[in-house]
């Protein structure tokens, strides 16, 4: 297993671009290490976890994994079978943003080359994530303050920015993911997330000891969100 917290290399000297992508390689990296068996004991755990945090909704917003991220195929399957509502992203041309409902994992097809999987039926405008009660969404990594390190497109922040006002945004990563010693390169573009999930536990973000500790180690106090990212 990775039980390493992953260590996230002083950027200060970097655009906050080129930071990100620096750290994006380091966890890809370390992703591509995990084995499958791993993966698929990360991913039952996962929905577990999942499953809990969306609570009583009825409507949420997930995404399909990719092979090496945090996988959503077990937490689709458990949702189905709750009768919940799922969301998943359908990309149009460019960074155009879409939905389709989860028909089961069937009807999932790479519908374009180095796309992830997307449902088969009518897709629906970009609108339709306000329907949303939780949206939950990928990353590389997460920070004390709730700063996601996407995959570069900045599709998500987008969801984000159009999602429900007061819909929680919970990140899912790996443990080590959970980057407590230093603040993530951000811009005013990036959107934070409210909460995480990971396969042994699933917290908000708001008052926890992974915020409070965090901040406390890296002499920022309360006075973190205003803190400068390196």
């Amino acid at each position: 297993m990775h039980n390493d917290a992953l260590r996230v290399p002083n950027t200060s000297g970097l655009e906050p671009e080129d930071a990100k992508e620096l750290i994006r390689g380091l966890v890809r990296e370390r992703r591509s290490q995990r084995s499958a068996a791993e993966r698929e004991k990360a991913a039952q755990a996962l929905a577990e976890h999942a499953v809990q945090a969306v609570g009583d909704a009825q409507c949420v917003s997930v995404y399909v994994s990719r092979p090496t991220e945090p996988s959503t195929y077990p937490l689709l399957e458990a949702l189905a079978a709750r009768g919940i509502r799922t969301l998943l992203p359908v990309l149009g041309p460019g960074l155009n943003r879409a939905w389709a409902e989860f028909a089961g994992l069937d009807d999932l097809e790479e519908r374009a080359p180095g796309r992830p999987p997307e449902p088969s039926g009518p897709a629906l405008p970009a609108e339709a994530i306000t329907e949303a009660e939780v949206v939950l969404t990928p990353a590389l990594a997460v920070d004390v303050l709730g700063n996601r390190l996407g995959q570069g497109g900045g599709w998500y922040d987008r969801v984000l920015k159009t999602a429900r006002p007061g819909t929680p945004a919970f990140a899912m990563v790996f443990d080590e993911e959970l980057v407590g010693d230093r603040l993530l390169p951000r811009t005013d573009l990036d959107v934070p997330v409210d909460a995480v999930i990971t396969p042994t536990h699933w917290f908000l973000l708001d008052g926890s000891a992974f915020r409070t500790e965090g901040l406390a180690r890296q002499g920022l106090g309360q006075a973190g969100s205003t803190a400068t990212r390196v």
